[in-house]
């Protein structure tokens, strides 16, 4: 079922992978330019400026790393995240960002959809849907495997399946958050 309203919604999307041009980040822009005129897709680069957790410095003036993530994250209705899988767990990077948000509560019934595009990864997924259940978030976990880690957007678009079930993913997101609208 399909919710219409007029308001404009806000998807942060977040990429696992740190590096320049993965696949990862292929997708999410690749979700961006799938997204209707009323979604908005803006990009988090925030998680490799983090620092290392340390509870001891997440206290009433946390690093403004810290703070402009929570931020990000606090203004958006829904989020995108889409990750590679290291030695079968979350990246780094990743598992960081979210260990500064779990006492502050940023992801607690935020709608989040998490898109593994490796035809081989299955851990990475599941870790990261069981840490972001524990932390109270909406999880919708799906995979859109790639043919190659060389895939363009353009590419991307231009498959009929991988571009569908995109934008099945950015859809059942939206309709998601916009139930989390509804008075």
């Amino acid at each position: 079922m399909v919710i219409t309203m007029n308001k404009k919604i806000t998807l942060l999307a977040i990429s696992g992978s740190l590096r320049r041009s993965s696949s990862n980040k292929t997708l999410l822009h690749a979700a961006a330019a799938l997204a209707p005129g009323n979604v908005e897709i803006i990009f988090s680069e925030s998680i490799a400026n983090l620092p290392h957790f340390n509870p001891d410095i997440d206290n009433d003036n946390p690093p403004s790393a810290v703070i402009d993530f929570r931020d990000q994250l606090r203004r958006a209705d829904g989020v995108l995240i889409c990750t590679p899988e290291y030695a079968h767990g979350v990246p780094g990077a990743l598992k960081n960002a979210l260990d500064w948000i779990v006492g502050s509560g940023e992801f607690m019934h935020k709608p989040t959809a998490l898109i593994n595009p490796s035809t081989t990864s299955f851990h990475a997924q599941d870790s990261l849907a069981e840490t972001l259940t524990v932390m109270m978030a909406k999880v919708h976990p799906v995979r859109i495997p790639l043919t190659s880690s060389k895939i363009g957007v353009d590419d991307i678009l231009a498959n009929a399946d991988i571009s569908s079930a995109l934008s099945e993913v950015i859809l059942q997101l939206v309709n998601m958050s916009q139930e989390d609208m509804r008075p």
